[in-house]
């Protein structure tokens, strides 16, 4: 092995040889079990969640697959209909074009050559991240056979009443020019207006006012409701409303929608531009007058002085206009929610059109059944609660887009009007008998990316048809996801899975949280704190980084901002720490919250861990090599005793991964490996290995635990590191016995029958404890380790006594002392260090060993001194001026300082009480 570890030396070399081997195939008779790949948009390149998402499920995959099951993951990816035509339509305008002077068959071509590009990227990130998914099943929702499985669902939920098309109300986007689900629009709080407006009553008798946020729509207004039981109004129910800037007149009517104590308890209807309005115009057979164009334009419903104005313009014109009559009562500052396009940014507007929807209730039933009746599981289970929340009170799903990307809906119109649903052309005109000479015109809008997603886990495995993949992998196993989905796509794969399988589409859904910055700040282009996972891996210098930050911004004038930050955070860029260092990190990280904070420290923190490991088994190669040959041998305490931690290790780990706590399987082989094998028993190892007094059988039995115990934990650690675990098992492996070409394909470490020895442990904790006490004694004084150091023990057990002899080698040598012996009945002890071990005193005489007065001074001038820069940081926090206007990340710094300060001083007040009593 070289001397030291490179991450970027073994990892490429490595997944090639996985990939060309076919390793990432299902194998084998075992059960099956199958993940499916929540697809990743088309649109760019693999964030932070995504790194932290295939972390999890290639850990997930590579614990099943070393656990003998017939394990598949499938990869694919996602069309992402809106996203990516905005990604292309700006290409286009970047060259003076527009999608509708290039045709909708070139910019459909155009986007295909894009998708090839950026598809590429991604499954090159993928594949740099160690995911093992099964490449050669590799799908993409608009290839021709998931295409043919969207129209084939289409079609079927049409013929069953289940797809219907009408004109409502819908989130309609004036940038995009398409209506968005509920799903897709981003409700943002923001500053505006609450108008006031007088409106005349038709008769002359009176007027009433109405509160609006949205003036310009009263040019649709086609009423004004008060609620029934307001005694105020009631009289003028049915009377009628000269509506201001316009010539009609338009009802009073009572509805139960009315809040009273909101505003002046009159509110106008409109309702073709509000969803509650739209509601109360049904109820009472309302006209719908829609005011607006698809590009938020004054149309030709309104008067015509507004035609032609954009909405905002129009609604400075309306209260001008309203003010110039007498008719504005006031004007409050309002803080309101307003919708925005989750895409574009744009400010949504409430627009009846005509649309396709998916008559939801009858599936929502189904799928509610399937969590309630335990048939899908969600891990926490707590995310059942949001599930359900939403289920009850599902509406009916709007799933044409106005766009050209995309599923093109099945859908045909005759000369006549008439509406034909089918497969293809072909299949409408022998099913309707229509002539070829008759015309029929496809319906230019394409599908909701939702409703192809909402197919994935079946439609990956060939449905339609009845394949040997969907009869082996489907219900698959389980479904790693973000709450933030949980509607878009986890909700509607289990509706479309039960109606078009009749089975879930998954038995178990894992809900992890999101990655956060170390702030617990959402990562975001526009906030400059956004990471590229492969940055992590393979190292950026700084200027490349502060490029990558300040390129493409939304928003130009934050460049300075984000590139003054990003210098200060990553003076020297960002080092190359390794996948295996990062894929450590998130399984770290995987805990049940719903913000997990990334810090790049920690990612540091388990490089050393690589580090460690990689060294570890340097050394347990080179003192092996004398003697390899089978034999008897004898076993050691500390061997016996690391075979036993080893089996606690490989038990909270399978259960980490049977609970789905990643973050502790992550802390108990993290544990195992630094602090019970590197920190202790490679160091017990040492005196067997290299004293003359041990026997060969001794010898031989520590070797072979070497071999064992290293050889088990790589493959305890591979799902979780695949790399480096690879590279160093291609050494050990042969040496422990095992035959094969990859770790991949070995079995993961099971527990031996009756693992665990408490005798055993309390021992080794009782020997580990002593060496402890005396190195805790040499700290404290300051003594070198070379110094060999007399010991007595006082108010020694027989037990004690006995497990001091049956181990003197091992704590001679790793405690660094001479002789030791209990003292005897009636002997004084002499001044002495003590540590306390049970009920007996570890003594250390004194004589001779330090100058008590020397060290006391020494002691005393470090207290001095951190007593001083105690004293500065805490008048700095004193300071009003530094605590207000200081960084906050500059303040929470000398706060800890103070902390670390006080810490310290605290354990030398300790010191100098134990060297005083010396004296």
């Amino acid at each position: 092995m070289d001397k030291t570890y490179s991450p970027t030396d073994i990892e490429e070399r490595i997944y090639r040889h996985w990939e060309q081997a076919g390793l990432f195939t299902p194998d084998g008779d075992g059960p099956p079990f199958c993940i499916v790949i929540p697809p990743p948009n088309v649109t760019g390149t693999l964030h932070m969640g995504h790194a932290f998402q295939d972390t999890i499920m290639d850990a997930l995959t590579r614990f099943h697959r070393m656990s003998g099951d017939r394990t598949l993951w499938q990869p694919g990816m996602d069309h992402a209909g809106i996203a990516t035509q905005m990604v292309v339509e700006r290409q286009l305008n970047g060259e003076g074009l527009t999608r509708h002077e290039l045709g909708r068959e070139r910019f459909e071509k155009r986007v295909w050559q894009w998708k090839e590009q950026s598809g590429g990227t991604i499954a090159r990130q993928m594949r740099r991240l160690g995911a093992s998914v099964d490449w050669s099943r590799d799908r993409f929702t608009m290839d021709p056979g998931m295409s043919s499985a969207v129209q084939e669902a289409f079609v079927r939920l049409h013929e069953e009443g289940l797809i219907y098309r009408g004109k409502r109300l819908v989130n309609w986007d004036p940038v995009l020019k398409t209506a968005l689900s509920d799903l897709e629009v981003l409700s943002v709080e923001e500053d505006g207006n609450l108008w006031h407006i007088r409106y005349p009553l038709a008769d002359g008798s009176g007027q009433l006012t109405v509160a609006t946020t949205r003036p310009e729509t009263m040019l649709g207004d086609t009423a004004v409701a008060v609620h029934p039981d307001d005694e105020r109004f009631r009289h003028l129910v049915g009377q009628r409303i000269s509506l201001p800037l316009s010539d009609r007149e338009i009802p009073v009517i009572a509805d139960a929608y009315v809040d009273p104590a909101f505003g002046s308890g009159c509110v106008k209807i409109t309702p073709a531009h509000d969803f509650n309005d739209y509601e109360v115009g049904q109820r009472h057979s309302l006209p719908l007058i829609n005011v607006l164009t698809a590009d938020a334009v004054i149309g030709d419903a309104a008067p015509e002085r507004y035609h032609g104005l954009d909405r905002f313009e129009a609604r400075k014109r309306v209260v001008a206009d309203l003010e110039a009559a007498g008719l504005v009562e006031k004007i409050e500052p309002h803080r309101l929610t307003v919708p925005r396009g989750d895409r574009s940014g744009a400010v949504l507007e409430p627009w009846l059109t005509d649309q396709w929807y998916v008559r939801i209730e009858p599936l929502a039933a189904p799928a509610i059944r399937a969590v309630e009746e335990g048939r899908i599981r969600f891990v926490p289970a707590n995310w059942d609660r949001t599930y359900f929340e939403w289920m009850r009170n599902i509406k009916d799903w709007c799933i044409s887009r106005q766009l050209w990307w995309g599923h093109r809906i099945p859908a045909w119109y005759g000369p006549d009007g008439a509406v034909y649903v089918g497969r293809s052309e072909a299949e409408i005109r022998r099913r309707h008998g229509i002539a070829p000479g008759v015309a029929l015109s496809q319906d230019e809008d394409v599908l909701d990316t939702w409703f192809s997603s909402a197919l994935w886990p079946f439609s990956t495995m060939g449905w339609p048809d009845d394949t040997r993949e969907l009869r082996s992998y489907y219900p698959t196993s389980v479904l790693v996801t973000g709450f933030d989905i949980i509607f878009f796509w986890v909700a509607r794969m289990i509706m479309m899975g039960l109606k078009f399988t009749g089975e879930v589409p998954f038995r178990e859904v894992y809900v992890h949280g999101l990655i956060r910055d170390n702030e617990g700040q959402k990562m975001s282009k526009s906030k400059g704190n956004v990471l590229d996972p492969l940055d992590i891996v393979d190292g950026i210098t700084l200027p490349e980084l502060v490029a990558k930050r300040t390129s493409g911004l939304m928003q130009p004038k934050l460049a300075p901002a984000i590139a003054k930050a990003t210098r200060k955070q990553y003076p020297e860029g960002i080092a190359a720490h390794g996948t295996d260092a990062l894929r450590f990190t998130f399984a770290s990280l995987a805990t049940q919250s719903r913000d997990l904070r990334f810090d790049l420290g920690r990612v540091e923190g388990y490089r050393n861990f690589c580090n460690k490991l990689w060294n570890a088994s340097r050394y347990v190669l080179m003192a092996t090599e004398a003697d390899r040959a089978d034999g008897a041998e004898t076993l050691s305490l500390a061997d016996r005793w690391i075979r036993s931690r080893l089996d606690a290790a490989i038990l909270a780990v399978r259960d980490g991964y049977t609970q789905y706590r990643f973050d502790l399987a992550a802390q108990a082989v993290y544990e195992f490996t630094w602090y019970e094998f590197c920190d202790w028993y490679l160091e017990f190892s040492k005196p067997v290995l290299q004293s003359e007094d041990s026997t060969r059988d001794e010898r031989r039995g520590t070797r072979r635990t070497l071999i064992i115990v290293l050889e088990t934990l790589l493959r305890l650690l591979h799902p979780l590191m695949p790399f480096i675990t690879e590279e160093i098992w291609q050494r050990v492996g042969p040496l422990a016995g095992k035959a094969g070409d990859s770790i991949m394909r070995q079995p993961y470490p099971a527990a031996e029958p009756g693992a665990g020895d408490p005798r055993l442990d309390a021992e080794m904790r009782w020997v580990m404890d002593f060496i402890l006490g005396i190195r805790r004694i040499r700290g404290e004084l300051d003594i070198a380790p070379s110094h060999k150091l007399s010991v007595l023990l006082q108010n020694a057990s027989a037990e004690d006594l006995a497990r001091h002899d049956r181990n003197a080698a091992s704590i001679r040598r790793l405690a660094g002392i001479g002789e030791a012996r209990a003292l005897a009945g009636g002997e004084t002890a002499p001044q002495a260090a003590a540590a306390l071990l049970g009920n007996m005193n570890i003594l250390v005489p004194m004589a001779g060993l330090i100058d008590v007065d020397a060290e006391l001074e020494r002691l005393g001038k470090r207290r001095n001194k951190l007593g001083q820069e105690l004293d500065r940081a805490t008048a700095k926090l004193g300071n009003e001026n530094f605590v207000r206007n200081a960084p906050a990340e500059v303040v929470a710094q000398e706060r800890a300082r103070v902390e670390e300060f006080k810490r310290e001083l605290a354990q030398l007040a300790d010191q100098l009480k134990r060297v005083a009593s010396l004296r």
